[in-house]
């Protein structure tokens, strides 16, 4: 057991609040005695580096942080440059209600744990906090810890707005500063966001989107990224980007999901203010940012939050609950007020700080259930008897009422692959209060049925029409997301069945299928121009392969369907309400044939979809449609601008008074071969 040190003097509850200011680095001489056993470190400067006793803490935030309702302590923990007395430094605070002593270990002070000592809180909150003169942004520095369980440990704070560039795991004394460009966009983000309004999302990893040709084991920095990917998603169309999770990750294979810093942006691809002015630049061309958080669960990572005093504070101490057997990582202890309180307050300082426009919060089921991923005798029943985890359903709640009553104009988005019921429903309705749900179910079933061959698709047509049998039980989003491109499933476009034309064109299909189906959408990024291998993270997209015609068609075909998306009302005002969706045939499986209408407020708007998932061309096929007129094809996945065979329905079609599929009229059509055709009344 390690020697403890001694333990210093509670500070004082008193301590006068300082002003927050910007301050440079102070730079240290330093003189260095080496001995065969150690090296000894002697600061040599004008000013006092003592650790002044101050708090930023008043009575009524601790008393908030430890009924778990202090929702921005990112403005107390962490390390904060201010002004005190006259004299700039750096005030640190850390939670540790375990440790026996905790020290600011550093650049400045040679790393001596001994020399900078936190104060202790009389209140009994466990935070260690005080004033440190004329340390300033960009100095390197962690937490070290003596526990009361006798470990040394040295640990990277917890609320750093920025680390070392991994593998190195220093935390760095930073600010969010940054003057922004995008009240405009705030302003009127309500309308991007809304519900009954189109939502079509690109997922990026920014490691791999792209990479410099001559430097390809280089990132490119969050500002370089801005000149190329804003652009891009524009071109696309889509209204928001989600990047996959940012906030700092030792482990780059992990893709982010095993996070250490859940306050820092990854220093990998820049500064807190690079990233800043990349999501200023989508907003100023109305793209919305949605962020990929990950509440469920972290690493084991000595110099982060797991044991972190010594003891299982931030993880349950119960492995049953605290250990997740998939990931190998650990499971926040959600019955904790302060873990709530820690979680909270990262969501809300990504929509504050960075203004970020949503949250998707990654593994909802695993939270939800205490026997997700277990065996019989590995998990233990709430007071109830049932396998619900109780703390994590009732801290998913406090979340989502705390995001929304902060700023009311975001969406937030479960991935959660169960039945659980009202996910996506508010939480006085007894919800979980998300904004919307991935709806896994379809994506799976939609990949299932188009990998069939076609001739044998009218063998498993229930599939493709089950999900409207629930469609409207959540608020759901479409996810062909970076899970479906990994682990030997293959890419989208080698999923699809047949030769090279067949596959390109069940491509162009499926993503037609998507997007006339009611619900929000998501497609990763590679599958909009038809990437050929699966996604690797270790290499940028093969965007070479746009030379080529068929893969360019996919992309046109994925900019004509966001168009399309966007301008007619029908595929989005009801998108998530039944009145929204009419079948006009969803039963004719042998000719594996789907046609129904979209409608929104305005019945003019209607649109009527027919998809064809045979490979056969079907001339004279009648439809009925929803109202007499004329009828045009606004949209056709066959056209030879998307590297189809050119078959369309040309010209306005008068609809007859046959009638047709329960309808008083119809229409004749020319269906094209593994094809969708879109049709509005004009």
């Amino acid at each position: 057991m390690a020697k403890k040190i001694a333990k210093p003097e509670p500070a004082s509850a008193e301590a006068k609040p300082a002003k927050t200011v910007k301050a440079k680095v102070v730079k240290e001489k330093v003189t260095v005695k080496k001995t065969a056993k150690s090296t000894a470190v002697t600061i040599i400067s004008d000013e006092n580096k003592a650790v002044i006793p101050y708090s930023r803490f008043s009575d009524f935030d601790i008393a908030l942080f430890q009924s778990g309702k202090h929702y921005k302590l990112y403005e107390k923990l962490g390390s904060h440059v201010v002004e005190h007395n006259g004299v700039v430094g750096t005030y640190f605070a850390v939670w540790a209600p375990n440790a026996h002593y905790v020290s600011v270990i550093a650049n400045f002070n040679g790393w001596n744990k001994a020399s900078h000592a936190l104060y202790i809180r009389w209140d009994g909150s466990g935070i260690w906090e005080g004033f440190i003169p004329n340390v300033g942004v960009g100095e390197i520095y962690k937490y070290f810890i003596n526990s009361n369980t006798g470990e040394d440990l040295e640990k990277s704070d917890p609320f750093a707005l920025r680390w070392e560039v991994p593998p190195l795991t220093g935390s760095i004394v930073a600010d969010t500063f940054y003057e922004w460009k995008d009240a405009g966009w705030m302003a009127n983000r309500y309308q991007h966001n809304a519900l009954d309004k189109p939502y079509s999302v690109y997922e990026v990893h920014l490691g791999s989107w792209a990479r410099d040709f001559d430097k390809p084991d280089e990132f490119y920095n969050y500002e370089q990224l801005a000149d190329m990917l804003v652009p891009y998603v524009k071109d696309m169309g889509f209204t928001h980007v989600e990047f996959m999770p940012i906030a700092e990750h030792p482990y780059y294979p992990s893709w982010g999901y095993q996070v250490s810093g859940y306050y820092a942006a990854s220093s990998r691809y820049g500064t807190p203010q690079q990233l800043m002015y990349l999501i200023e630049r989508f907003h100023q061309e109305g793209i919305g940012v949605i962020l990929d958080w990950v509440p469920s669960h972290f690493p084991g990572d000595a110099m982060a939050l797991y044991n972190f005093d010594g003891t299982h504070l931030y993880e349950h101490a119960d492995m049953r609950k605290g250990f997740h057997p998939d990931w190998k990582s650990y499971i926040f202890n959600y019955g904790r007020n302060e873990v709530r309180a820690f979680l909270i307050s990262n969501a809300i300082f990504w929509l504050d700080r960075y203004h970020v426009d949503g949250l998707r919060v990654d593994a909802v089921a695993s939270m939800l259930y205490l026997d997700y991923s277990r065996e019989a005798g590995e998990w233990e029943t709430n007071i109830y008897g049932g396998n619900e985890n109780l703390e994590a359903v009732s801290f998913l709640k406090e979340f989502n009422e705390a995001c929304y009553s902060h700023f009311p104009d975001i969406q937030t988005i479960a991935e959660e692959s169960t039945s659980f019921t009202g996910v996506s429903r508010p939480v006085f309705l007894g919800g979980l209060g998300f904004g919307m749900k991935w709806m896994m179910g379809w994506m799976h079933d939609t990949i299932k049925y188009f990998s069939e061959d076609p001739i044998n698709r009218k063998y498993h047509h229930s599939v493709l029409t089950f999900s409207l049998l629930y469609a409207f039980t959540e608020n759901f989003m479409l996810p062909f997301s970076h899970d479906e491109v990994v682990y030997g499933k293959g890419s989208m476009l080698r999923k699809m069945p047949g030769d090279e034309w067949q596959q390109f064109a069940n491509l162009r299909l499926v993503y037609s299928y998507m997007f006339t189906h009611p619900g929000a959408k998501l497609l990763f990024m590679g599958a909009e121009f038809g990437q050929g291998d699966e996604w690797n993270f270790e290499k940028a997209l093969p965007w070479h392969v746009l030379s080529y015609p068929n893969h360019q068609g996919i992309r046109q075909t994925v900019m004509a369907l966001n168009q399309l998306y966007k301008t007619e009302p029908a595929l989005y005002e009801k998108a998530f309400a039944p009145e929204g969706f009419e079948w006009i045939d969803g039963g004719n499986a042998n000719d594996s044939v789907l046609a129904f209408v979209r409608k929104g407020h305005d019945a003019k708007n209607d649109l009527l979809i027919v998809l064809n998932m045979t490979p056969v061309s079907r001339h004279d096929f009648r439809v009925g449609v929803p109202a007499a007129g004329n009828w045009k094809e606004i949209f056709n996945s066959d056209t030879q601008k998307f590297w189809g065979s050119g078959i369309t329905s040309n010209g306005t079609l008068k609809s007859e008074p046959v009638s047709w599929h329960g309808k008083d009229n119809s229409i004749n059509i020319i269906l094209p071969p593994l094809a969708a055709s879109v049709f509005k009344r004009v």
